[in-house]
């Protein structure tokens, strides 16, 4: 017998939390997540809750927590999309169809019951945060801020009806051949020289004024993009704050036109690679590993890369990867992912092939008609 029920108290809360140590046991691409982020998210002080909903759901079969879902409203991507569509999200399965299809049943009669006419997912909780179902790419780990899930979650939602509408691109960056390549060298090179285009690293004394550039940019930049939904002044201020302590500032850089910011890269450490060895666990002294393994990552990610749009197609967008690259290269980082990228992104999936980047992961979004 399979029983869905709203997560109503503590001890919900924290089965909803810790059933991924279930559904991923043995799985050794898995990274658990910090607890602490969950909590963050369930509190009803997070900045996603100033314009949307989320209501999480447990399935329980023979008494044992088999399943969560959330199903989500989202009342800026109304506003910017201009369209009637809701989300699911955190969805966490055991390869069960009749678990996985109750679970979404009951997003589905409550989301219609809201007016919804269209479902989109998996967003956690929207396309800010971790976005999309990994469909390709399964031999490898999950990057910072990266969703990862078994490859069955495909058949899960596709028997429910719901179809991809969109592919999402992860490229793997080899590090030590793009900083050698003597093209790349000669182009940047042309390209500072031709726009008189300064460099520079992120300024943690100015850090304000550096997340606002980054914000200006970034609104700018992606407000065309398929379902872009801008980052409210909270939502940024909070990431900001989250992000301080893990940020390198030499792999976030800005592009200057004399004293304008055109263009930024906002690259990260994977610190995956660290919380992997956590348990999902910061206290009593995980924390400290933040401070003592800053210099052991591998692997980083390029976040966010954006031009404004009177600067474009000037090369800006490689010369920042080219930096960064250079910069990743001295502290000891041999692999980069940029991700995510929309498909249709021409100029974003350019810039990656610029540097022999190779899509190594795709992800998806799905979609299904409210009946």
């Amino acid at each position: 017998m399979i029983e869905i029920r709203a997560v109503s108290s503590k001890k919900d809360e924290k089965e909803f939390i810790r059933l991924p140590w279930k559904i991923y046991k043995g799985d050794p691409n898995w990274v658990p997540p910090l607890i602490a982020d969950f909590k963050t998210i369930f509190s009803p002080k997070h900045p996603f809750y100033e314009y949307g909903t989320m209501s999480h759901y447990l399935a329980r079969k023979n008494g044992e927590v088999v399943g969560r879902i959330t199903a989500i409203t989202n009342g800026l991507h109304e506003e910017h999309q201009n369209k009637d569509e809701a989300f699911i999200g955190f969805f966490e399965c055991i390869n069960d169809k009749e678990v996985a299809h109750a679970l979404l049943d009951q997003c589905f009669k409550e989301l219609k019951a809201k007016g919804y006419r269209n479902i989109l997912g998996p967003a956690n909780p929207s396309i800010s945060y971790d976005y999309g179902l990994l469909i390709d790419g399964f031999g490898e780990p999950p990057r910072i801020m990266m969703t990862y899930n078994p490859e069955y979650y495909i058949e899960l939602l596709e028997s429910y009806g719901f179809k991809k509408i969109k592919n999402l691109f992860a490229y793997k960056l080899d590090i030590d051949k793009a900083s050698s390549h003597p093209k790349l060298q000669r182009v940047t090179e042309l390209i500072k020289k031709r726009y008189n285009v300064r460099l520079r690293p992120l300024d943690m004394k100015n850090l304000d004024r550096d997340v606002d550039i980054i914000k200006h940019i970034y609104s700018i930049a992606w407000e065309k993009n398929w379902g872009d939904v801008p980052m409210t002044d909270r939502e940024f201020e909070e990431l900001a704050k989250a992000f301080k302590p893990l940020a390198d500032p030499n792999l976030i850089q800005f592009a200057y036109i004399e004293d304008k910011p055109v263009a930024i890269i906002v690259s990260m450490p994977d610190w995956y690679q660290v919380t992997k060895t956590m348990d999902g666990k910061l206290f009593p002294f995980n924390f400290l590993k933040i401070f003592t393994k800053k210099k052991s990552h591998t692997w980083g990610r390029v976040i966010l890369l954006g031009t404004l749009p009177e600067y474009r197609n000037k090369g800006f967008d490689g010369l920042l990867c080219y930096q960064t690259i250079l910069e990743g290269q001295k502290r000891g980082i041999k692999y980069a992912e940029g991700s995510w990228i929309l498909e249709d992104n021409v100029m974003m999936n350019r810039a990656m092939r610029n540097v022999f980047g190779v899509i190594y992961k795709t992800y998806g979004i799905f979609e299904k008609a409210v009946d």
